[in-house]
C-alpha cells in the first residue's frame, strides 16, 4: 500500500505497533518481557556510590540499580529523580538522566531547560505566533521549558491547550514527589502509547489495528530477523552481533567490479539506519564496506550524514579506521529484537 500506514497489534502474546510507509516496514515497538523497564520510565531513586574511572556514580532504585552519568552536586543517599535513557546489557545497571522530559502527543515538556519553542517542522509563521501564544498561556508561572511538536500543525486549539495543560499537571506532580524510598513514578510508554505519541508528528493515512497478519507485518518481521538483507544485483548486507559490537558486511556478489562496489555501498549506507532501529541495536557498530577507491569515500560519508540525519536515535558518525573499516556509536535506546520476542 502506497502512503503511511500504523499497525497496532500483539506479537507473540506482546503488545506491538509497525510503522510501514509504502509498503516499506520503517520502524517497530514491541513491548518487552515483563520484568523489564520501559526506556522513558522516571523513577525516584538514591545515590548509591561513585563509579571509578566510568565518571558517573551507581543509584538505588526499587529493584536493581541505574548508572547515571553525573557525579557533581551529588552524595551518597541524596535523593534523585531520574529518567531511564534506554536498555541495559545483561548484568549492567540502568542507563538513567536527570535531565526528564515529560511527552505527550503534542508537546514536551522540560524540567530544567526554560523556554518556549515550537516544532521546526512548522513553516507557517502565522500558525507559529498562534502556537507561541498557545505555549505561554499554558506554561505561565512555571519555570519548566515546553517544546510544541509538529502534530500541533493538525489539532485544534483547545486540544493542544489540554494536552499541555495535562503534561505539565503531570511534571510539577512528580517533581514534588522526590521524598520517600526508590519507587517508580511514571512507566515508560508501551508501543501503542509511543506509536499514538512519536509516530503521529506526521498524519498517518491510515491506522489499522488486530491486522499483522493480513497486512504482511508478521513477514516483514521475519525477514528483519534474518541476517541478510539481499542488495539489487545479486548483492547482501551481512549484519551480525557479537558481544562487544555489531558487524555489517556489504557483499556485492557476482559482479566485483568498482562500480558495483560503489553502488552496494550506497544502497547499505541509504538503507542502515532503517536496520538498526528495526533490529533495536547500539552500541559500537563497524562496517566493513565493498572494495572502493579512497575518493570514493567522501561521497559514501555524505550519503551516510544525509541517511542518519532524520534518525532519532542518538548516533554519532566516527569514521574510517586505519584498516578502511567505518565506524559508528548509536544509542542503545530499546532491546534487540531477537530479545524483545524472545
Amino acid at each position: 500500500m502506497i502512503g503511511r500506514v500504523i499497525h497496532l497489534d500483539q506479537v507473540r502474546g506482546r503488545e506491538a505497533a509497525a510503522l510501514v510507509v509504502d509498503g516499506q516496514l520503517q520502524d517497530l515497538l514491541i513491548a518487552p518481557p515483563d520484568d523489564t523497564v520501559l526506556p522513558g520510565s522516571i523513577f525516584r531513586a538514591i545515590v548509591d556510590r561513585p563509579v571509578k574511572g566510568q565518571g558517573g556514580v551507581f543509584v538505588r532504585l526499587p529493584e536493581g540499580s541505574g548508572f547515571l552519568r553525573q557525579v557533581s552536586g551529588l552524595a551518597p543517599g541524596q535523593r534523585v529523580l531520574v529518567q531511564v535513557s534506554g536498555t541495559a546489557e545483561a548484568g549492567k545497571a540502568i542507563p538513567v538522566t536527570t535531565r526528564l522530559l515529560f511527552k505527550s502527543r503534542f508537546c514536551i515538556v522540560t524540567p530544567g531547560a526554560p523556554g518556549l519553542n515550537v516544532s521546526r517542522r512548522i513553516r507557517d509563521e502565522a500558525l507559529r505566533e498562534e502556537l507561541t501564544a498557545l505555549a505561554e498561556a499554558g506554561m505561565a508561572r512555571s519555570e519548566d521549558g515546553l517544546i510544541l511538536r509538529s502534530a500541533c500543525e493538525h489539532a485544534g486549539d483547545e486540544a493542544i491547550a489540554e494536552d499541555i495543560a495535562a503534561t505539565r499537571a503531570l511534571a510539577e506532580a512528580v517533581q514534588a514527589d522526590v521524598n520517600g524510598d526508590p519507587e517508580l513514578l511514571v512507566d515508560g510508554p508501551s508501543p501503542h502509547e509511543s506509536a499514538w505519541r512519536d509516530w503521529g508528528d506526521v498524519e498517518p493515512d491510515e491506522v489499522t489495528e488486530g491486522a499483522f497478519a493480513e497486512q504482511g507485518v508478521l513477514e516483514m518481521i521475519d525477514a528483519v530477523l534474518d541476517t541478510t538483507v539481499p542488495l539489487a544485483a545479486g548483492g547482501s548486507m551481512v549484519i551480525e552481533t557479537t558481544r562487544a559490537l555489531v558487524a555489517v558486511d556489504v557483499n556485492t556478489g557476482p559482479d566485483t567490479s568498482p562500480a558495483a562496489g560503489m553502488k552496494a555501498n550506497v544502497a547499505v549506507a541509504r538503507d542502515l539506519p532503517r536496520q538498526l532501529r528495526l533490529r533495536g541495536l547500539g552500541g559500537q557498530i563497524v562496517v566493513d564496506f565493498a572494495p572502493m577507491s579512497k575518493k570514493d569515500r567522501a561521497t559514501l560519508d555524505q550519503v551516510l550524514r544525509a541517511a542518519f540525519k532524520a534518525e532519532p536515535s542518538e548516533t554519532s558518525l566516527v569514521g574510517w579506521t586505519a584498516m578502511g573499516l567505518y565506524e559508528i556509536v548509536r544509542k542503545r535506546d530499546r532491546l534487540p529484537l531477537t530479545e524483545a520476542l524472545a
